[in-house]
């Protein structure tokens, strides 16, 4: 009874967070932007219509996964409005699509056990989306990430991604199982994260790399908790990253760009600079939702949304962003203590790293403590390969919590 109190009092929080901020944005507009207001209402809708439909099929699954991750979803499709209505609109669309993706999983797939099975399917689903950009991607601000297919684009390493985790947990699992070979059941893991590094270093995406680094890590150690396989992937990354560093062009200029970002303010640093002037000029409060200037920094709503965030909105509320995540983190890997299934425990773990290790590379990449890598933050910036992988993620782990 506490937790459904709890429930339905985070929902309503989302219903007033969702339309003060689209009814800010509606009378920002002379005469009132009625659309706001709809669009206020269409997400309320459909998140309440998902909650309904969770609580009623999956009386026993974890639904503050659903919720954490529909207040960062309104948050950032009301950011996305203010910068640019016809982003907000698309956001809104990807969010629902998101949405069905997350009942479908849900709903209509079989026990996630069970597709600890197709092991070599996500093989080869690794190696046909890693290298797919190098092939017959488009170089988009840097990074040669994107394959476009008619009026449709995407980027295959979010889809990689999906198919490495489950077939890092599909091999894994069995481990502790293979104690007079075990090393030998790591090696083909390491080929297809290698594989998978190889490729993005080469297409210039920096932070995927990151990311895939630390998703490989993370459930290397769950499943062999031996820290010397850590240790010497760490070793690994450092060499790789030292012999990037020497071969390609833009990997130094990242660097030399995070160390000393005002020499650079005027060209290549000038994202990262503004990014600076923005969140200091909202100071803890912000200057209020439309009052500010966050399209003076580039690509505000991708790579900078939360720069944007803090500077309208205030440091305080982007903190508050931040603790959503750590809280939809916590809900995430929760699911990997209450399964009793090694495939479902890795899984869980990889998919939670995923969302977490995303959260910390942009945001520290907007803060300088890391190199900036061109990213999106995940169900906050615009993107609708991010948004629906995401919510494909996050419906496998309701998934997970409703079979453990």
């Amino acid at each position: 009874m506490k937790k459904n109190r709890s429930e339905v009092m985070l929902l309503v929080l989302i219903y007033i967070l969702c339309m003060a901020l689209f009814t800010n944005l509606a009378i920002l507009k002379d005469p009132i932007d009625k659309n706001a207001i709809y669009i206020g209402l269409l997400i309320c809708v459909v998140i309440s219509v998902a909650y309904l439909i969770i609580r009623k099929f999956d009386p026993d699954g974890d639904r503050f996964i659903l919720l954490f991750s529909s207040l960062l979803v309104t948050i950032g499709i009301a950011m996305l409005y203010r910068l640019d209505p016809s982003v907000g609109k698309k956001q809104l669309i990807w969010f629902i699509a998101g949405i069905a993706i997350f009942i479908v999983v849900v709903r209509l797939f079989p026990s996630f056990k069970s597709f600890s099975k197709f092991k070599v399917l996500y093989f080869i689903g690794v190696i046909a989306f890693m290298p797919m950009a190098m092939v017959i991607g488009t170089e988009q601000l840097g990074a040669k990430n994107w394959v476009f297919i008619g009026g449709f684009g995407f980027q295959p390493s979010e889809f990689g991604k999906i198919c490495l985790i489950l077939y890092l947990a599909a091999t894994l699992k069995d481990y502790s199982k293979a104690s007079d070979h075990a090393f030998k059941t790591l090696i083909k893991p390491a080929f297809a994260v290698g594989f998978s590094l190889i490729f993005l270093v080469l297409q210039k995406d920096l932070g995927s790399a990151l990311i895939f680094f630390g998703i490989a890590v993370t459930m290397l150690y769950i499943a062999t908790s031996k820290k010397k396989y850590v240790f010497a992937s760490l070793g690994l990354f450092g060499a790789g990253s030292v012999v990037a560093y020497k071969l390609f062009a833009h990997v130094r200029r990242r660097v030399l760009i995070w160390k000393n970002p005002w020499e650079y303010a005027n060209d290549q640093g000038y994202q990262l600079v503004q990014g600076f002037y923005a969140i200091s000029s909202g100071g803890m409060f912000g200057s209020g939702l439309g009052q500010g200037h966050p399209t003076l920094v580039p690509v505000p709503t991708t790579d900078f949304i939360f720069a944007a965030i803090c500077e309208e909105l205030g440091m305080v509320f982007g903190i508050g962003v931040m603790i959503i995540y750590f809280l939809l983190f916590y809900r995430a890997i929760r699911t990997a203590f209450v399964s009793d299934d090694s495939f479902s425990q890795l899984a869980g773990v990889g998919f939670s790293t995923m969302i977490v290790c995303q959260v910390l590379v942009i945001i520290g990449g907007v803060f300088a403590v890391i190199p900036l890598t061109g990213i999106a933050l995940p169900l906050v910036s615009y993107g609708g390969t991010s948004m629906v992988t995401t919510f494909l993620a996050l419906g496998i782990l309701q998934k997970i919590s409703e079979e453990g």
